[in-house]
């Protein structure tokens, strides 16, 4: 017999409503969702509604916004709306009190094979430490961090040149058929979990400012998946010093140059149209880039008004620079 679910969905991002949009597509019967509160953005400092909220009310589904998850008052309204199951798709930690709250439990998507790459940033890091596959799981929350019960899992590659944008769409189509299967499990009380193993090897680090920062002392690969890991968000960055000037740089679309030279680590090589950077192993040859108070724009159109001179040099500060530009 199979069970009649009433679903509450939870999740903020792009990501998110992909999964939402999917279930509601398939006629889940959705209750109500949870986003994050509007927040201010952009110059005139409007308030501006998650993804997930906007879907949510082009299909009319009832939304809670909470700022504190804790709150007597959210706590009540979510018990109004007589869930059965909860399902969370790149939202918050929850407190006991509310995933422990619907029949069947509440379950998580993550964009990782856990138990690798628990954590906040798990498709970006990924790729800058090179993996060669990657996947999302579904699986029961607890009261740590990514460690609940798998339910299921799917493996996808990483091509060589893939950037987190391009893994990013690809794990979150991904993600929906797999909570749709998770669902199916679910309603037919057919699911079969698996315990994670505690060990953690590689962790999913919340991405700031210092661990986006290229480090030009490391080999070109490194460097190479460490700029594609963070294409097109948030950007690796570097400090660019030429002549008396000094500026910052984000770095998007690169390619490998692996040939051996005698320059000095860092050192820029341009012509009008190229703009490519020395590192132990070869060069890393920058195809666009966004530098303070400019566009982001390809190596050509760059240079063509704002030439760098071979005297440049592209550095690693210590301290992270403010990179709102």
């Amino acid at each position: 017999m199979t069970r009649d679910l009433r679903i509450v969905f939870m999740g903020t991002p792009d990501f998110a409503v992909t999964i939402l949009k999917s279930l509601v597509t398939h006629n889940y019967n959705i209750v109500g969702v949870i986003t994050a509160a509007d927040k201010p953005a952009g110059r005139g400092r409007k308030l501006n509604q998650s993804a997930v909220k906007k879907y949510a009310l082009s299909q009319n589904l009832p939304i809670l916004q909470p700022t504190n998850l804790k709150a007597e008052s959210f706590q009540k309204e979510l018990e109004a709306w007589n869930a059965n199951l909860q399902i969370v798709v790149a939202f918050r930690m929850l407190p006991k009190s509310v995933w422990a709250l619907p029949k069947y439990g509440t379950f998580n998507l993550h964009a990782s094979l856990l138990p690798e790459y628990r954590g906040a940033a798990p498709i970006n890091w990924a790729i800058i430490n090179g993996e060669t596959k990657t996947g999302v799981t579904t699986f029961f929350i607890d009261d740590k961090i990514d460690t609940g019960a798998i339910i299921l899992q799917k493996e996808t590659a990483i091509g060589k040149e893939e950037t987190v944008g391009i893994l990013h769409d690809k794990l979150m189509h991904l993600g929906a058929n797999l909570v749709l299967e998770t669902v199916d499990l679910i309603a037919e009380d057919k699911v079969v979990t698996t315990k994670q193993p505690a060990l953690e090897e590689k962790t999913a680090h919340k991405l700031y400012p210092h661990n986006c920062r290229i480090d030009w002392t490391k080999s070109l690969d490194a460097i190479y998946n460490h700029i594609r890991g963070l294409n097109p968000y948030p950007a690796a960055w570097t400090t660019i010093k030429d002549r008396e000037n000094e500026f910052t740089a984000k770095i998007y679309e690169v390619a490998k140059e692996a040939v051996a030279h005698e320059q000095a680590i860092g050192t820029i090589v341009t012509t009008k149209k190229t703009l490519k950077v020395a590192v132990k192993d070869g060069y890393l040859v920058i195809h666009s880039l966004k530098v303070s108070g400019k566009k982001l724009l390809d190596t050509k159109s760059l240079l063509n008004g704002f030439p760098i001179s071979e005297q440049a040099i592209a550095s690693s500060p210590l301290k992270p620079r403010n990179l709102d530009f």
